[in-house]
């Protein structure tokens, strides 16, 4: 059986994700960084003329559905293994034949490899070849960002795309779309979806299609029809199937809490930070998010006054993965506690700022000679030489920057925490 050309009979028996998976770029969702008009992307596929490549991002953003667009309007064939359960036989056995097809049909072969991460160096190894050749154009699907979690050989030959979570509009689109079409979705029953309960399958999403269309299905599935047959879907059924409770404040106020939040960190109040970081929690927010703002936090507000808060974070931020509500509330009010309590400073993000400034907008910026790689030999070599620090006690005086930016200032420190340390040493050796 062909991965995109199911029988009616498995059509129907398919999960409701499945069906309504796009078949062409006109109803594909999301992703317009990368896909519109004139982009690289959708030139390469309308043309025909796709080379390797790896598509990453998060779940249900569209990674094999782009794929399997790709292999309906490509001339060449088409062939899917998994990287968990397939190996080096069967991608050598996919070789051969697509190396027959080229010889004998002159028609390229697509290697579609979901989770490619997942495969070792050894299995990465053998379609390095048929690559570079062109018995096959390699399509690689991941939710790890290719540029770590793979091998390097085979990201070089390939373009990466990232793929970004959906919005909730996108999801919303992907919904109605279900509901209404007859052929592949649920437009031939008598269901009402309440535009509230709706708006609840998109935010529970999380920019996942594929959630947001399971959570409708069982919606359907598991609620039964009233009196003349229709099927109606609240909004209490809707926060049933997706099993997150319904923020119970408008997007606006959710905005808001979030930033009471952010300020009750960086003003040391560790009760309003504790109340605002359940209180999101309580309407159902992903208790992900205020993870996340801590992790910044501890940079942006505490930075090297306690770099400590970081790791207390990092740690806090694990441990929740690993224990999820309700215990994981203890290691967030610890975090949070610990950012509130530890001494400010912001020097970290001013100085990261005025970096990336004088990166963009910098004019000469070559590297001071003794600065250069000497492991080979450099005609243009001024004789200058490098002074090792170690040689000197640990420090000595040489320019680092480029011309351009001799005396540039990047980093302040403040006279707050464990900073106070480091203003007085830096002081102590830019004296000597």
């Amino acid at each position: 059986m062909d991965l995109f050309d199911f029988s009616p009979e498995y059509k129907g028996a398919a999960p409701l994700a499945e069906r309504m998976r796009p078949r062409s770029l006109d109803g594909f969702l999301g992703q317009k960084h990368i896909l519109f008009d004139g982009s690289l992307l959708m030139r390469a596929i309308k043309a025909d003329k796709l080379g390797s490549c790896i598509f990453f991002g998060p779940p249900g953003t569209g990674k094999t559905t782009l794929a399997g667009i790709i292999a309906e309007t490509t001339n060449g064939e088409f062939v899917k293994l998994n990287a968990v359960s397939s190996g080096v036989a069967d991608a050598k056995a996919v070789i051969e034949k697509a190396k027959n097809c080229l010889k004998l049909y002159n028609k390229r072969t697509y290697l579609l490899l979901d989770e490619c991460h997942r495969w070792s160096k050894a299995q990465s190894d053998c379609v390095l070849g048929a690559m570079e050749d062109g018995s096959i154009i390699f399509i690689g699907s991941t939710t790890e960002n290719p540029n770590i979690a793979m091998t390097r050989a085979i990201v070089s030959r390939c373009r990466v795309f990232e793929l970004k979570s959906l919005t909730d509009a996108d999801v919303s689109e992907g919904l109605n779309k279900a509901l209404t079409d007859k052929e592949r979705g649920l437009g031939n029953l008598k269901i009402a979806v309440d535009a509230d309960a709706l708006n609840h399958f998109a935010w529970g999403a999380n920019g996942d299609m594929r959630n947001a269309l399971n959570a409708l299905e069982l919606a359907y599935l598991s609620t039964p029809p009233a009196a003349d047959g229709t099927i109606r879907i609240t909004r209490a059924v809707a926060e049933q199937s997706v099993q997150r409770k319904s923020i119970s404040v408008d997007e606006s106020m959710y905005y808001d809490m979030i930033s009471a939040f952010c300020k009750s960190l960086r003003g040391s109040d560790p009760d309003a930070a504790l109340y605002w970081a359940f209180r999101l929690i309580e309407a159902g927010c992903d208790p992900l998010l205020p993870f996340r703002r801590l992790l910044a936090h501890a940079s942006e507000d505490v930075g090297l006054a306690d770099s400590n808060a970081l790791n207390v974070c990092v740690n806090a931020y694990l441990a929740f993965e690993r224990m999820g509500l309700p215990e994981g509330a203890l290691p967030l009010a610890h975090a949070v506690i610990y950012v509130c309590a530890a001494p400010k400073s912001n020097s970290v993000v001013t100085a990261k700022d005025a970096a990336i400034a004088a990166a963009r907008n910098g004019g000469d910026d070559k590297v001071p000679h003794y600065l250069r790689d000497r492991s080979y030999p450099r005609p243009e070599d001024d004789g200058s030489q490098y002074k090792y620090p170690h040689d000197y006690g640990g420090y000595c005086a040489q320019q680092y920057l480029p011309d351009s930016l001799k005396n540039a200032r990047f980093y302040n420190p403040s006279d707050n925490g464990a900073e106070a340390e480091i203003k007085k040493f830096l002081q102590k050796i830019k004296n000597l």
